[in-house]
């Protein structure tokens, strides 16, 4: 089957998001004079328990927002890691004073929201009702009820959460980097698993929750439609027999940058795209003078669409949709790390092109250091008009022990910063020469060329075991690309019902963003091919091809296929297009490989990618490399769930993965032979 239609989704989805990327870039207003600015200091007190409460008035609307936050570093949870989350899940479920389903439509009732965090909480609701939730959220903090059974579920939860990322690279790349980073057996780097929390019993949450769910060095900040004469009896009305836990922490365990530059890949077989990923560790605070320069860097290196990274790697040379970069003052783990998903083909001149630009970044032109503190000082001057900013510009200053006048004086300290206060800043934040180049991808795809780029490469498992170097499947020698077409044919019904069909129209939805998404789609023998996208009664495109001739039709806009687009669609005329292989030398037998968790011959052509499994014969996926808004995009696609149609296997479950997003579709029904000539006009 083609799959042309598996891509319209993608072009409605997308294209407004890149075309709003479409600024004039030379338009750039030239910048003011640096502002004053007199921030307010938020109302504040304290309970004798350590909770700190700050209360910032604002009347515009009649809404209160609660933020909860505890300033405590990582702990290491060990055999059972995770339990935190699960504790944090139970909150909410109920208290000791209210069944879960009392609590849950007593919020409902307020019409407000109400959320739990391993680290604090968090509420919004109309100021008429602010007692009430203040109320419900410190019944559910100082009274949880904590069961086996409602644990179990949310263990259950989890483990369904991790087993549905165990083919997602960038899921992948986040947990082993931090491992190898600050070691799988510490507080930074340990990462919960199915055995974790299979371990995790009713005893373990209810010891994290009093050893670490505590009101020492904790913030409450209350914004919105309040008054603080009013708020303060309230806070220590709800809040005052709040535990404190007195819990000490041990020192963190040291962690260190490699002494020389490595590359680390985890392969993920089933990738289409590398998440490449280049960072070390520093000791950046808020309060160092490298802070603003170090800001200064990065918002050059890669904090946007005109930095360089993107620039170079999106802009350039097309390899990818975005490129960025980050230097955190984390007060437990600075560092800094820039990232971008690229193709697999591609993997290595990327990595290439960061490490160039992160070597280039110690110096800066005039104009870069010029448009970058306007950019920041005007994100700041704009983060002033919401009030909450103003409360957690007050947490900040407490927990990284910044001076009072810190953000006062943010915008002089941003004009201060010259070129060499970035290059000194540079060398001690970003350290090219002692970087983790990280990479979760395609290993039989990417590793020769990593490989070639002159630094030591060391191969990783998903849970950050060291491995040898993944070697390919050999594929047997008397398996040809015949072979594997005619054990696929085989599989879903012989070529003589095949023979029967003429054509077949798919019925299929899938779940976007909220919303139902209907295709339709009408294949017949020739090329013919119709496709619908809708949403309801109304179509968001459609696209035709009648053997000759077509057009895509989107917002009422028609664009007829070009001599290249017809041609394409030629190449390949069959109804079921493999039994076309055996006429053309463009298909090859390239190995064996994971395709949705099976072994699965590969036959590729010089864009695209047919995968057959090697135990079934059924296809299990295709992909395809695509031109999209001038960036070139390989996408993946799964077949699951095959079931019998007239004679004829076809697959009911269709799963598309575009920018490391996954998109299922559910086929609601095939049709056979109903397709008409008009269908295709």
């Amino acid at each position: 089957m083609k799959k042309q239609f598996t891509y319209i989704a993608v072009a409605f989805l997308f294209s407004g998001m890149l075309s709003a990327q479409k600024i004039d870039l030379n338009a750039m207003p030239k910048a003011g004079p640096t502002p004053s600015i007199n921030i307010a200091q938020p109302k504040t007190f304290q309970l004798k328990n350590g909770l700190t409460v700050m209360v910032v008035e604002n009347n515009k609307l009649p809404r209160v927002n609660m933020s909860l936050s505890m300033d405590r570093q990582p702990y290491y949870e060990g055999d059972v890691v995770g339990v935190s989350e699960i504790m944090a899940d139970q909150l909410g479920n109920g208290t000791t004073t209210l069944s879960k389903d009392e609590f849950n439509k007593k919020i409902d009732f307020l019409g407000a929201n109400l959320g739990f965090n391993s680290a604090g909480a968090s509420s919004n609701s109309l100021s008429k009702y602010f007692p009430e939730v203040l109320g419900l959220m410190a019944d559910a903090i100082i009274n949880p009820k904590f069961s086996a059974d409602e644990i179990q579920k949310s263990k259950e939860r989890s483990i369904e959460a991790i087993k549905s990322e165990e083919k997602s690279a960038s899921s992948i790349a986040s947990r082993v980097s931090n491992a190898l980073i600050y070691g799988k057996n510490t507080a930074r780097g340990e990462f919960e698993t199915v055995e974790s929390l299979n371990k995790i019993q009713l005893a373990d949450v209810q010891n994290i929750y009093k050893k670490y769910y505590a009101p020492d060095n904790a913030y409450l900040v209350i914004v919105g439609d309040v008054k603080f004469d009013k708020v303060k009896p309230l806070v220590e009305k709800a809040f005052s027999n709040w535990k404190k836990a007195n819990t000490t922490f041990a020192a963190l365990e040291p962690a260190s940058n490699v002494a020389k530059t490595e590359i680390n890949v985890v392969d993920v077989p089933t990738a289409v795209q590398s998440v490449v990923s280049v960072g070390n560790i520093n000791n950046l605070k808020m309060k160092d003078p490298n802070y603003f320069p170090a800001t200064i860097a990065n918002y050059i290196l890669g904090g946007g669409g005109e930095a360089r990274l993107f620039m170079n790697l999106r802009e350039k040379n097309g390899f990818t949709y975005g490129a960025y970069s980050n230097i955190s003052a984390s007060k437990y783990s600075p560092d800094f790390s820039a990232e971008a998903s690229v193709r697999n083909e591609v993997t290595d001149k990327a990595v290439k092109e960061f490490m160039n630009e992160i070597n280039g970044i110690s110096t800066v032109k005039a104009d870069e250091l010029a448009n970058a503190k306007a950019k920041l000082k005007g994100s700041f001057i704009m983060s002033l008009e919401q009030p909450a900013t103003i409360a957690r510009f007050a947490v900040s200053q407490k927990v990284n022990d910044l001076p009072a006048d810190f953000y006062t004086n943010y915008l002089k300290s941003i004009d201060k910063v010259t070129a060499a206060d970035v290059s000194t800043a540079v060398k001690a934040t970003v350290m090219p020469n002692q970087s983790r180049i990280f990479i979760a991808g395609k290993a039989s795809d990417i590793s020769e060329g990593l490989e070639k780029l002159g630094y030591p490469v060391k191969y990783f498992d998903a849970n950050a075991n060291p491995v040898g170097k993944p070697v390919a499947q050999k594929v047997d020698a008397s398996v040809t690309v015949a072979s594997v077409v005619d054990k696929y044919i085989t599989a879903i019904g012989g070529k003589a019902n095949l023979a029967k069909v003429s054509s077949y129209t798919m019925n299929a939805s899938m779940s976007m963003q909220g919303q139902t998404i209907d295709f339709k789609t009408v294949k017949a023998q020739g090329g013919k091919e119709l496709t619908i996208v809708s949403m309801g009664a109304m179509t968001l495109q459609k696209q035709v091809f009648d053997g000759k001739a077509g057009y895509s039709e989107q917002q009422g806009q028609k664009v007829q296929m070009t001599k290249e687009e017809i041609a394409d669609n030629l190449k390949n005329t069959e109804l079921f297009e493999e039994l076309a292989f055996s006429k053309s030398a463009d298909y090859k037998l390239a190995g064996i490989e994971k395709i949705g968790g099976e072994d699965s011959y590969a036959i590729k052509t010089a864009d695209k990618a047919y995968y057959y499994s090697v135990k079934t014969g059924l296809k299990t996926g295709e992909t395809e490399t695509v031109d999209a808004q001038g960036q070139k995009m390989t996408v993946p696609t799964v077949y699951a769930d095959y079931k019998d149609v007239a004679g004829v296997k076809m697959p009911y479950t269709i799963t598309v993965n575009q920018m490391g997003m996954d998109m299922t579709m559910n086929v609601k029904s095939y049709e056979v032979n109903q397709a008409k000539d008009t269908d295709f006009k």
